[in-house]
């Protein structure tokens, strides 16, 4: 099973805002849907490692 963790970062901290399975859900977010970010990037996971990870795009 693939985890989506979305980290918004603010410009000096980055902070988890959503972690679950639901990849739609997950790559629909926006950095606007969340106050002070500036960018949202993805991690995913499968079976406790890190797979891949990117930023998403607005």
């Amino acid at each position: 099973m693939k985890i989506y963790v979305i980290l918004s970062f603010d410009g000096e901290e980055m902070e988890n805002v959503y972690v679950g399975t639901d990849e739609e859900k997950a790559l629909s977010l926006k950095p606007a849907d969340f106050e002070n970010s500036e960018a949202l990037f993805v991690e995913i996971w499968e079976d406790g490692e890190k797979t891949d990870d990117y930023r998403l795009e607005e």
